[in-house]
């Protein structure tokens, strides 16, 4: 995000498409049922039509209708593959990098006796503790803390909220990757890996090159201007795609060794849920990675 004084708005579609998707979509297995209160009453409009399969009439107003029902579709294994790997090795602290709207603190209860500490940048921090107000937790304990990525403040943010980097450590790292530069994403890393103890994860949502998902974001943000509507994602453009072998190389030179690297398609496959907007669910993958 350029502009530090404006909440992200990736975060807000993200969060309407799990909200779209709760009790929906996948429901034996995908629920999230703090995603609608994280949204604005202007926010949840769409989200209403979504789930009540009303697309607007004006095409111009279709657009964001499209926009949600296709994340709602994508956050499902998405989700639901970064939430195993978060149960399938519980560590006593959990960090999530770039947490936006995130909502494991308050629907996961295997996280009843840990420290969760969110990451994020200032603007979007604020606009994330307005929205939540007092709603408690189902973590031990939850730790907000302003970070720049971008400026490479990640390890002071974390001393400043307590993290210990001598007890093993659970990273959730989901849709931060693409909009980070080459350089912002190995210093991340770094940070990462001296924070982390032996019997650390690592859990990193990114997404690999395919020029038809950049021809569709391209062609998004055209339709949009032509429509005289807000792009979702204009002040948010991708800044780097990676390789699987890239990316599991520069993990493995901190110490890392991946155990899976999946694409979404892969997993919805293995979850038996159908995919219509194959493009954009085929070039995300989750990547899980243990230290030690």
């Amino acid at each position: 995000m350029d502009d530090a004084s404006t909440a992200s708005r990736t975060a807000v579609l993200v969060c309407q498409g799990r909200a779209a998707a709760d009790g929906r979509l996948l429901p034996d297995r995908f629920s999230d049922p703090i995603a609608l209160k994280l949204l604005r009453e202007s926010e949840r409009e769409v989200v209403e039509r979504v789930r009540a399969g009303r697309p607007p009439d004006d095409w111009r107003d279709r657009m964001a209708y499209t926009f949600v029902e296709g994340c709602a579709e994508l956050m499902v294994p998405r989700t639901v593959a970064i939430d195993d790997a978060v149960r399938a090795h519980r560590n006593s602290q959990l960090v999530i990098l770039g947490a936006g709207l995130d909502s494991r603190a308050w629907r996961l209860p295997e996280l009843a006796g840990t420290l969760v500490i969110e990451a994020d940048h200032p603007a979007s921090q604020a606009d994330k503790r307005d929205r939540i107000g007092d709603l408690p937790p189902l973590a031990g304990e939850l730790r907000l803390t302003p970070v720049r990525f971008d400026r490479g403040e990640l390890a002071s943010a974390l001393a400043g909220a307590g993290h210990d980097s001598g007890t093993p450590t659970t990273w959730v790292w989901e849709g931060v990757v693409p909009y980070l530069t080459r350089a912002q994403v190995r210093t991340t890393v770094a940070a990462v890996a001296v924070a982390s103890a032996p019997g650390s994860r690592l859990i990193v949502n990114y997404q690999q090159p395919s020029a038809a998902s950049v021809f569709g974001r391209y062609a998004a943000r055209a339709l949009t201007t032509l429509a005289r509507r807000r792009h979702p994602l204009a002040a948010e453009p991708w800044r780097s795609l990676w390789t699987p072998t890239a990316l599991r190389r520069l993990l493995n030179r901190h110490g890392f060794t991946v155990r899976s690297d999946e694409n979404l398609l892969a997993v919805s496959a293995r979850l038996g849920f159908g995919v219509r907007h194959r493009r954009s669910t085929g070039t995300g993958r989750v990547l899980v990675a243990d230290l030690g």
